[in-house]
């Protein structure tokens, strides 16, 4: 993100030295990507930021999957992974249930009413999509507010923690990546300025806007971390509070982006997903789908013409709206399709025809196309509709 923001207190030039009032130095620390060779941000610490007192074993929730074998679309019901008051006691870190994953990237779901600890995801960015409720995000940037339909960015490594706010439960959709996560370069300058064709700019973006100070000693954080093994987690144990910034700069931080801020693209007929392309990542792309005119050539077909992935799964997460190509397939709020790689897929049987002469699609979705093949998590294999691979033919396998 090459978007330069400066918050807090912090010296005329960098890497020398910036003092407190009683005449302390202040630590800085360079959080950076691809070595030093990337987006970068310098942050001012009132301790040392690498002091630690002890380091335990943090036990992951399931992260085992299962291949999607026999191949088949699958439609995962989301909402029945988190039934009852049983939010009240979860929280958007540890209550985390896996959906999908593969080497690059994981979708989880969670239901959420407790505040979480402190969490550092040491793998790769975070996509974090509010489906529904509020939250604050504590970071080690500062702070900054969560909505209904915000995406929390949150760069890898970066120290924060879930705090829900209100009455209704957090529902949130987690995009876990083992790699950055952007803006399609296609969308931006050489130097990263955001193009005039991109959907969405600078403006939609909303960093921390002031540091954020806490205290406390012996302080926990949970951290998920790759060995050659897998994904494993560890518990820090910090002195000093890792929220101690007192100013930072650079073009690395975390922020927040409202899907109602994205400008559909639209045009005379059906137009690809690229246009509703809105991050990136090693192997992944992320695309939202928004209320929008849809095609207006006098003999346009709206909804999606049938397509084979020959190179990629297709994951849509439906989170508001009335989605016109799955009437009639069981899939509501809070349903993920799954449409692999291998298999042609489109609208329902009926939807090809009734989208004849609409003119506007009131839907609201959440899609991540992935490059390697998807499997299934605890999540995903323990709320599957099994009916809806058949629901194109009308018929399931002969008994």
């Amino acid at each position: 993100m090459a978007y330069y923001r400066r918050v807090g207190d912090v010296p005329p030039k960098r890497h020398t030295q910036h003092r407190s009032e009683d005449g302390g130095l202040y630590y800085e620390e360079l959080m950076g990507e691809e070595g030093f060779s990337s987006d970068s941000a310098l942050l001012y610490h009132r301790h040392p930021p690498s002091a630690i007192v002890d380091s335990r074993v943090w036990q992951l929730p399931e992260q085992a999957t299962t291949p999607n074998h026999p191949l088949r679309p699958r439609h995962l019901r989301l909402p029945e992974l988190f039934p009852g008051e049983g939010w009240r006691d979860a929280d958007v870190v540890t209550g985390r249930r896996l959906v999908l994953g593969n080497a690059d990237v994981r979708l989880s779901y969670v239901v959420a009413g407790r505040d979480s600890p402190l969490y550092r995801n040491a793998t790769g960015d975070e996509v974090v999509y509010v489906e529904s409720g509020e939250a604050v995000v504590e970071t080690v940037f500062g702070a900054l507010r969560a909505r209904e339909g915000d995406y929390v960015v949150l760069p890898m490594a970066t120290t924060h923690r879930w705090l829900p706010r209100g009455d209704q439960p957090l529902r949130a959709y987690a995009i876990e990546a083992n790699s950055h996560v952007g803006p399609p370069k296609r969308y931006l300058s050489r130097y990263g300025q955001f193009l005039e064709h991109s959907p969405y700019c600078e403006r939609d973006l909303h960093g921390p806007g002031e540091p954020l100070t806490a205290e406390g000693t012996d302080v926990e954080v949970l951290v998920k971390h790759r060995t050659s093994r897998g994904l494993v987690g560890t518990v820090l144990v910090y002195p000093h509070h890792p929220f101690d910034v007192v100013g930072w700069d650079g073009c690395l931080y975390p922020y927040t982006m409202s899907i109602h801020d994205f400008e559909p693209i639209t045009g005379r007929v059906h137009q690809p997903p690229p246009v509703h392309q809105v991050f990136e990542g090693h192997n992944f792309v992320v695309c939202n789908f928004v209320p929008r005119k849809v095609d207006y050539h006098p003999l346009s077909i709206p909804v999606p013409y049938y397509h084979s992935n020959v190179d990629s799964d297709e994951i849509m997460f439906y989170c508001g709206g009335d989605y016109e190509a799955r009437k009639g397939s069981g899939i509501a709020q809070g349903s993920v399709s799954v449409h692999p790689g291998g298999y042609a897929h489109g609208p329902q049987p009926g939807a090809y025809e009734r989208s004849v002469g609409v003119d506007y699609f009131d839907e609201l979705a959440v899609m991540v196309d992935t490059f390697r093949p998807l499997e299934l998590g605890e999540g995903g294999l323990a709320c599957e509709d099994s009916a809806y691979a058949w629901t194109w033919a009308g018929r399931g396998p002969a008994q």
